[in-house]
């Protein structure tokens, strides 16, 4: 593994930088349960130099929320470099490009999935940062290219991004065509892996930890980055770290993710405007509860949930549901 990678990279398992989601206290709640590194939300180059509203809020963090890694996205280099330079300001020294997101607003500006459209504008971005942060201080996520006729050369891409000198890579093996449908193609992961000597982070269909100890056996990546899977259920970290030490997983039931709501709604007052903390708690909660059968009058009730007394009654009814039975995986080839 190349010695200019970040300390904290490889064996560790990472908090993907989910827009709207992973904010300091679902980072923090995630933290408790395992997980060894984050990112911060998507963050506009632009929008940091220019100071939009919210985004410094994007930036908000504490001393138990180390490492965090801000991941920014934007297409043009001298944004990259300005953006950086006011979050080294702040202390931050690690940075991700953002050059997977396929969402329309953000690829309609060049930025994210775009970039493998133009990896001559990519390798310009990515120069810039590595020139702000030092080598080994970037990495860079990515898709296997924008469609079926546009794939990605992921060894040639991947080896010019080592010699400009970034510190990992994170490969989310899906074209950004295909935005979260069909399955990811984890055998891309094994190509990126055996092209270059960084530490690879594998992104895409983990849902389960059962998953993540998967995708690590069949690949060779050195890490994993957990999703959706840790908006479904946060101690995912701490039951993937269990299943690599080949030790029994604790029942997912209804004390135990009442314990994960009280403790997100704990944080999520303590470290965001408390009305708009409970409108998030109103979004994410219901996903907490889909782990736990006869939920569905519960998911309901949260959609008009209007207090924390109310969101607490919530809490205690799910707390006497019994888990929904783990879903069968399918093995990737």
């Amino acid at each position: 593994m190349n010695s200019t990678a970040p300390y904290f990279i490889a064996n560790t398992p990472f908090l993907a930088p989910l827009a709207g989601y992973s904010d300091l206290a679902f980072r923090l709640l995630c933290r408790e349960f395992g997980c060894a590194g984050a990112f911060t939300e998507m963050i506009s180059a632009k929008g940091l130099v220019y100071n939009s509203p919210g985004t410094q809020r994007l930036l908000d963090t504490r001393p138990e929320d180390l490492p965090l890694i801000v991941q920014l996205f934007g297409s043009e280099p001298e944004f990259l470099g300005l953006a950086m330079e006011k979050a080294m300001e702040l202390g931050f020294r690690y940075f991700d490009l953002n050059a997977g997101c396929p969402v329309n607003k953000v690829v309609k500006t060049g930025a994210g999935a775009a970039l493998a459209k133009n990896p001559k504008t990519l390798f310009e971005i990515v120069r810039t940062m590595v020139r702000k942060a030092g080598h080994g201080h970037v990495g860079v996520k990515f898709r296997t290219g924008w469609n079926e006729g546009d794939r990605l050369d992921i060894e040639g891409v991947s080896k010019t991004l080592e010699d400009i000198g970034v510190g990992w890579l994170t490969l989310h093996p899906r074209l950004a065509s295909q935005g979260y449908s069909g399955q990811a193609d984890w055998s891309a992961l094994r190509i990126l892996k055996d092209a270059v000597s960084i530490p690879v982070i594998a992104s895409g269909d983990l849902f389960y930890p059962e998953d993540g100890v998967r995708v690590i056996e069949q690949t060779g990546v050195d890490t994993i980055m957990f999703a959706r899977g840790a908006l479904r259920d946060p101690s995912i970290f701490e039951k993937y770290l269990l299943l690599r030490q080949n030790s029994p997983l604790p029942v997912c039931d209804g004390p135990a993710m009442a314990h994960i709501m009280t403790r997100h709604a704990h944080l999520a007052k303590r470290y965001s405007n408390p009305h708009l903390a409970l409108l998030k708690m109103r979004t994410i909660v219901p996903r907490y509860l889909k782990n736990l059968a006869g939920s569905k009058p519960l998911r309901v009730q949260l959609t008009h949930c209007a207090s924390w007394e109310e969101l607490d009654e919530i809490i205690s009814k799910a707390s006497q549901l019994e888990p929904v039975p783990q879903a069968v995986h399918t093995i990737q080839a």
